[in-house]
C-alpha cells in the first residue's frame, strides 16, 4: 500500500463553550460546507480564572487536499459559525504562520467602528435556525 500525502498545514480554532454544542454545531456546518475537523474538550486557564471550552482542528487531508488559503478560509467561516452558535464574543484561530483573534465585543474593534469578527464571510454564515435563538 502506497500513502498518499499532501503538505502539512493544521489550523485550530480556539472557543470557549459547551464541547457538546460544539460538536452539533461543527456536524452541522461540516455538513452543509463539505469539511471535516476534530472537535476537542479543553481549559483556558488564566489570570483569574478558567473556563471551559473547544479545540477545533482543520488539517490538509490528502484524500482532498488544500491550499493553506482554502484551509484558513473555512476555518474562518467556522470559527464565526461558532462564535455564534455558542453565543461567544470572540474565538481565535492559530495557522502555522500566525495567530490571529477575533471579537465582536464593539470595544475590541481594532480600527474606529469596525468589529473585527463580523466581517469574516467567506463560506457559510448564516444560521439556517437563526430565529430560534434570538440572533
Amino acid at each position: 500500500m502506497t500513502p498518499t500525502t499532501a503538505p502539512s498545514y493544521p489550523v485550530s480554532i480556539f472557543i470557549a463553550g459547551d464541547y457538546d454544542e460544539a460538536r452539533r454545531e461543527c456536524r452541522k456546518w461540516c455538513m452543509d460546507n463539505g469539511a471535516c475537523v476534530t472537535v476537542t474538550r479543553t481549559s483556558y486557564i488564566y489570570t483569574g480564572g478558567e473556563e471551559f471550552g473547544n479545540l477545533v482542528g482543520f488539517i490538509n487531508y490528502p484524500r482532498f487536499p488544500a491550499t493553506p488559503a482554502e484551509i484558513e478560509a473555512k476555518a474562518e467561516a467556522l470559527g464565526l459559525w461558532l462564535m455564534h452558535g455558542l453565543c461567544q464574543h470572540s474565538y481565535t484561530i492559530q495557522t502555522p504562520v500566525e495567530t490571529r483573534w477575533y471579537s465582536r465585543r464593539p470595544t475590541d474593534a481594532t480600527h474606529p467602528g469596525e468589529r473585527v469578527g463580523d466581517s469574516v464571510q467567506t463560506m457559510t454564515t448564516t444560521r439556517p435556525d437563526a430565529g430560534d435563538k434570538g440572533e
